[in-house]
């Protein structure tokens, strides 16, 4: 009797390990369609936006008014989290190797972690949050009010007439915002330099020309061409998929940055390794 009941105890608990295994491979094969699904409709607003630069004519007073809208009004966040990332780096290693005697040498850390990394990174999350947001947002909005629907009406192109001259603008503007970024956080990791290590503005800039090289500008100032494009293709393809009204909205602008954020810090990885090769 005592057997009976033991083995009536286990083919209910054994039962119930097969509904959790077979409800865990359900969901993760969820997961990976919704992701095979999501990667090939922006693979395919990839291949729409090639075509329709060959059939519809770039409006580039459009693109000009993007590029002011997206980059100039950006330079204040990207700039403002520049200088204190700059700052705080520079506070770390002083500190860090005071323990050694080598604080006056904190400006070649300091190059080297903002022109290959910081810089770079920071930029192009800045871009995300405040550029990939309101693109999806944007977009989304005219998504659930139709007026997408009313472009494709009057025979016009969503993708030439949205799509493409913000994809285009967060492209360039990325690497520029970088460039001044990356000079920006150097200044204010040498004003720390100065403050706290107590070398001279000529000492700085010296250690800074004889560390930081060419390569390491160019390899990071050569990645955020990547996140810029990126960040638009995914803020673009969010906001044409919304719906729902305006907590779709919300929900796309939501979705946008941490996708954003997420697909910045994987390929930075990949683009560092693929420029570490050359």
């Amino acid at each position: 009797m005592a057997s009976d009941q033991d083995n009536n105890t286990e083919i209910p608990a054994e039962h119930e390990v097969h509904k959790s295994v077979q409800t865990l491979l359900q969901k993760s094969g969820e997961v990976a369609l919704d992701f095979v699904t999501y990667l090939g409709g922006i693979v395919v607003m990839v291949f729409e936006m090639a075509r329709c630069v060959f059939v519809y004519p770039v409006d580039f007073k459009y693109v000009i008014r993007q590029l002011y809208d997206i980059g100039v009004k950006s330079l204040v966040l990207v700039n403002l989290v520049a200088v204190f990332t700059g700052m705080v780096v520079a506070l770390q290693f002083v500190v860090g190797l005071k323990r050694f005697g080598l604080q006056l040498y904190a400006g070649q850390v300091v190059g080297i972690a903002i022109t290959r990394e910081l810089g770079p990174v920071l930029t192009a999350l800045m871009v995300a949050a405040r550029v990939g947001s309101g693109i999806a947002a944007e977009i989304g909005s005219m998504k659930v009010s139709e007026q997408v629907l009313a472009i494709r009406a009057m025979g016009g192109s969503p993708i030439a007439k949205l799509v493409i001259p913000r994809v285009l603008v967060t492209t360039i503007a990325t690497p520029i915002l970088t460039i001044i970024s990356i000079f920006v956080g150097i200044f204010g990791g040498m004003v720390i330099s100065m403050i706290e290590a107590g070398v001279t503005a000529q000492f700085y800039i010296e250690q800074i020309q004889s560390t930081v090289k060419m390569y390491d500008f160019m390899s990071g100032v050569g990645k955020t061409v990547f996140f810029g494009f990126f960040v638009g293709i995914i803020a673009c393809y969010q906001g044409l998929k919304t719906t729902r009204g305006t907590k779709g909205v919300g929900d796309s602008t939501t979705f946008t940055v941490v996708l954003c954020s997420m697909v910045i810090f994987v390929s930075d990885f990949f683009l560092t390794k693929l420029f570490l090769l050359f």
